[in-house]
């Protein structure tokens, strides 16, 4: 078993150098500005949380707690249904996110047409399609997380591979 301290792999963007265009590409792509950083971060967080990984989980607190978000709401994300620290966009957009990660129940979508429904009012076309690619793009990440495992850091700056 390897040290906690110690990434599982070593660090896959010297390992596949075209990492990272695609990490560049990505941040591009939903740093466009139609969906609020914060409700990225949260939804990213509670990607992390869904896949229950620790350097996601992490990294995405440490984003919110830098841009200035409360305690409140950084550490209600993992039971936002019920918590009133969100507004109506950031919860659907968290629904969202669940439902894209998590198995439907059986003999339904993931993502019924009622969710989209919601989440449409809150965002228009462009900004929907950022939310599905910020979901998409906290996938990818959650693959290289999850097998590799990162150390835990709360800064893209700070040394993650081993």
């Amino acid at each position: 078993m390897t040290n906690p301290s110690t990434s599982r792999m070593p660090d896959p963007g010297q390992l596949v150098p075209e990492l990272n265009d695609i990490s560049a590409a990505l941040f591009r792509a939903t740093g466009n500005r139609s969906v609020p950083r914060a409700t990225m971060s949260l939804v990213h967080l509670r990607a992390g949380q869904i896949v229950g990984n620790t350097y996601l989980t992490i990294l995405n607190t440490g984003f919110l707690r830098k841009a200035g978000e409360s305690e409140e709401r950084v550490t209600a994300v993992s039971s936002w249904q019920d918590a009133p620290y969100f507004t109506d966009g950031e919860r659907a957009a968290l629904a969202l996110v669940e439902a894209t990660l998590q198995p439907a129940p059986h003999g339904r979508e993931r993502v019924p047409d009622e969710l989209y429904a919601e989440v449409a009012e809150h965002y228009d076309d462009k900004a929907l399609a950022t939310l599905t690619i910020a979901i998409g793009q906290i996938s990818f990440y959650a693959a290289l997380a999850v097998i590799g495992k990162p150390q835990p850091v709360t800064s893209l700056a700070d040394r993650q591979w081993d």
